[in-house]
């Protein structure tokens, strides 16, 4: 059990330690992250809110043709399957 422990805080901290390397590189630090929390929160709900709008048009214009393609096969595998039986 203490070994499990201990090596769940070792990966944490090497976890830990790379993230923070990638924040440096960007420029962010703990205190401004920190302070600007909220905001971060927000802008992360508006970039999936935009990248879901964007998606949800080329979902539904591929599946204009990619349903009724599979609907086909699908007859085409139910019948051979009631044929077969």
């Amino acid at each position: 059990m203490r070994n499990t422990v201990v090596s769940r805080i070792v990966k944490l901290a090497i976890v830990s330690l790379l993230v923070g390397f990638a924040l440096a590189f960007f420029g962010i630090e703990p205190k401004n992250l920190i302070t600007s929390l909220g905001k971060t929160v927000v802008d992360i709900y508006e970039v999936i809110l935009r990248f879901l709008q964007w998606a949800v048009k080329y979902i539904l214009l591929g599946a204009v043709v990619v349903v009724p393609i599979w609907f086909v096969f699908f007859l085409i595998d139910l019948a051979k399957k009631k044929r077969r039986s």
